[in-house]
């Protein structure tokens, strides 16, 4: 295997996918919900994608606060994967913490530098105030009215008009759309709701929510029959823990009824879900 390395920023190219017009998820990890590393894994494993290329960390992530879980230090990681059957590029990473511009000029350079890259599409869970009942929304804010036209007649939120408020620095995902414009690439970011008790958690409805919208888009042709199993099992957990804990049941009843908790009893809830289904990263 070929590897091919560049100057400054670095990045490694382990073989060149063999396509000329691939469309490429973006996703970050840590995300609401593990919405992220959820869709990236989920389609990674089912078109049996492989590495092709990763960022060296040196240059966007700090080396001196390294989690360490189960005695192996955690390092940040930029990979790129390929899924041949469906031209589906694949970018698993971390949040940088410093360089945005240089970070994702990095990751359009190593995606144009392999093959031609006709749209990309951002993942990101979005913390709201609704239960884990409610129907999931997907939202999407593209880089240009025409990107935005290739989309409305999908099962998205496409009206929104978000502007980075004045002096705040521009979200990443902002940025990368941004950076994709100025070289001519269409680009959607697409946030789903999670409820906010599940941000620390899992939500396989908000995972399937987007992966619903990806299969139809791109055409994967793939079956979640194992995720909607994943989501059944989950909303039985919870419905389970209502009947024995009026105080869970009360909470969520509200959020059902549109109404809205205060600061304690969301975090009385935050809490309460992270006990029974598992705290996230």
């Amino acid at each position: 295997m070929k590897t091919e390395t560049t100057g400054t920023p670095r990045f490694k190219i382990f073989s060149k996918p063999e396509t000329q017009l691939a469309s490429l998820i973006v996703t970050w990890t840590p995300d609401a919900g593990k919405v992220g590393s959820a869709v990236a894994e989920c389609l990674h494993t089912k078109l049996d994608g492989f590495e092709f290329a990763e960022v060296e960390p040196i240059d966007f992530f700090p080396l001196d606060g390294v989690i360490v879980q189960d005695d192996v230090a955690q390092f940040p990681e930029t990979k790129f994967y390929f899924c041949l059957r469906k031209n589906l590029l694949i970018l698993k990473s971390d949040l940088p913490r410093s360089e945005w511009y240089e970070f994702l000029d990095t990751i359009l350079s190593i995606v144009e530098s392999t093959c031609k890259v006709k749209e990309i599409y951002v993942i990101g869970g979005m913390a709201a105030a609704i239960a884990h009942t409610t129907p999931r929304m997907l939202l999407a804010v593209a880089n240009s009215s025409q990107t935005k036209r290739m989309i409305e007649h999908y099962d998205l939120v496409t009206d929104m008009e978000y502007e980075t408020p004045e002096g705040q620095r521009p979200t990443l995902n902002s940025y990368l759309l941004w950076v994709a414009q100025r070289r001519g690439i269409p680009a959607v970011n697409l946030w789903v709701q999670v409820p906010f008790y599940l941000v620390a958690c899992e939500d396989p409805q908000a995972w399937k929510k987007v992966l619903d919208f990806l299969n139809d888009r791109l055409e994967l042709d793939l079956d979640f029959a194992e995720l909607s199993n994943k989501i059944s099992r989950q909303n039985q957990k919870i419905a389970q823990a209502r009947i024995q804990h009026a105080d869970l049941d009360s909470w969520l009843g509200r959020l059902e009824a549109n109404l809205g908790l205060d600061t304690h009893e969301s975090e009385k809830l935050i809490r309460k879900m992270e006990e029974l289904l598992g705290q996230g990263d």
